[in-house]
């Protein structure tokens, strides 16, 4: 299994979630963790999934999430779960 963490930081407004998922989903990228806040009208996110059946590179994933996070007016980041965990060591 390859684990990425995906966070998704904004304004809220209609349809984060379901942009986000749709895309994901598209590229056969499974949800296997998912946790969201809304406080004082700012979106939070923050999603573990599965890359392992995508056939697209992880930059390519990379880009094409900042893309649609300009478009929607949020943004996220991705990161290796192996990175993540070695930036998060206490």
């Amino acid at each position: 299994m390859k684990k990425t963490i995906i966070t998704v930081v904004g304004k809220d407004t209609v349809g984060i979630i379901a942009r986000v998922c749709t895309y994901l989903a598209d590229n056969r990228i499974n949800i296997l963790d998912i946790s969201q806040t809304i406080v004082q009208g700012f979106f939070n996110m923050m999603m573990i999934v599965d890359t392992n059946l995508t056939g697209k590179d992880f930059g390519v994933i990379v880009d094409e999430l900042n893309a649609l996070g300009e478009e929607i007016g949020v943004v996220i980041k991705c990161q290796k779960e192996e990175i993540f965990d070695q930036m998060h060591r206490i």
